[in-house]
């Protein structure tokens, strides 16, 4: 996935850019940033569903975002209708209508796939469930099962585990790390600095590509008080404070060591 000199609006409103970046095969990179920094516009734009005002969007070198059919897209907006008669079984199965279009017809190893992503999530004895009879972080494990069957080469993922419960934080993340063991790219969007730094790379943003590479370059004090703002705060010479009202929690970093989640005050 590559930006070039990219610059993308939400109607007459610069949201994110002008900017380059480069996101490396194969690995996991998280999208970090504080609320209003461009993470879910970038994921719209890589996805096909927002068209940059400037620069350009590819996808493995030179393959065109909008050959969409190679990338997965679970957003922040999930949802279906409160009353849709809808299974579980029949929301994932709708992810293998982007290989063999809604009018084709499914073989074998089309289901075989539906089952092999159901149990992958822990979700193989709710197939016939309906999706409004499942608690937030079932149903956000149903949409990630609806990506994996798409058998795709990217997936992103737009803050896919804030405020789930634990089970299920860590059975989608488990699951991730998976695909990427395969060969497949992620990309997720967080607010979390220790979902950030389990990544492969980090990128952060506000408004543009602050800084892009590993964890422990990006992750640095300087540069998260460069996005962050009056958010970062110093806490004597040993802690950093990020601290995000807009999303209800704050994170506490103690340098050179893993971080602990702090409530915010």
């Amino acid at each position: 996935m590559e930006l070039r000199r990219v610059e993308l609006a939400h109607g007459a409103r610069v949201a994110f850019g002008p900017s380059d970046l480069t996101i490396p095969r194969a690995a996991t990179t998280a999208v970090i940033g504080p609320n209003g920094s461009g993470k879910s516009t970038v994921l719209d734009a890589v996805a096909g569903l927002l068209r940059p005002l400037r620069g350009e969007v590819l996808v493995f070198g030179d393959l065109p975002v909008r050959q969409r059919r190679r990338v997965a897209y679970v957003s922040q907006t999930s949802t279906v209708a409160e009353r849709l008669p809808i299974t579980v079984r029949e929301v994932v199965t709708m992810g293998r209508y982007a290989l063999r279009g809604v009018l084709g017809r499914l073989q074998a190893e089309d289901h075989r796939r539906v089952d092999a992503a159901l149990d992958r999530l822990g979700l193989g004895h709710l197939g016939r469930r309906r999706l409004d009879e499942l608690s937030g972080g079932q149903r956000q494990r149903v949409f990630v099962a609806q990506a994996l069957v798409q058998d795709a080469d990217l997936i992103l993922l737009d803050e896919p585990v804030t405020g789930l419960d634990v089970v299920s934080r860590h059975t989608i993340l488990d699951v991730m790390a998976e695909e990427v063991a395969r060969g497949a790219t992620v990309v997720l969007s967080t607010h979390d600095i220790d979902e950030a730094r389990a990544a492969d790379q980090v990128v952060l943003l506000a408004g543009v590509v602050v800084a892009a590479g590993p964890p422990a370059e990006v992750l640095r004090a300087d540069l998260l008080a460069e996005a962050f703002g009056a958010r970062v705060l110093r806490v004597g010479d040993e802690h950093l404070l990020l601290d995000d009202h807009a999303h209800g929690h704050g994170h506490e970093h103690p340098t050179g060591s893993a971080p602990r989640r702090r409530r915010s005050q």
